[in-house]
């Protein structure tokens, strides 16, 4: 069965605007109880929600490697995080993703299939 990675894409500018501490701890509870019943049907591969405070990237132009400081919270978006589930098809991992809270709270969900090695 393929693995499909789904990229949990965010506008920093909206995403948790306006929360109070108790709304952000619920959406956080959504999200854990999404990945809960991924892992309970046993297609829940892995996930992590992405630091806040960028990283780094990396280009090559003509042989030459350029590292900068980013993605920055200023971008118009970001990658907040993502998880990898197992599904039969990409329909299939799209209907898993129906009741996602990222539809709700993020700006968009891409998916991949992950190709094995």
């Amino acid at each position: 069965m393929p693995n499909y990675m789904l990229i949990l894409h965010d506008d920093p500018s909206a995403f948790a605007s306006g929360m109070t501490p108790e709304q952000m701890q619920a959406c956080i509870a959504e999200y854990q109880a999404w990945a809960g019943r991924m892992a309970q049907q046993g297609r829940l591969v892995g996930g992590e929600k992405l630091a806040d405070n960028g990283g780094k990237v990396m280009s090559s132009t003509g042989g030459r490697t350029r590292v900068v400081d980013g993605p920055f919270a200023e971008a118009k978006e970001v990658v907040g995080g993502y998880f990898t589930i197992s599904a039969d098809s990409y329909d299939h991992a799209v209907e898993l993703c129906r009741d996602n809270p990222h539809l709700r709270y993020g700006s968009r969900i891409e998916i991949r299939e992950v190709q094995p090695t």
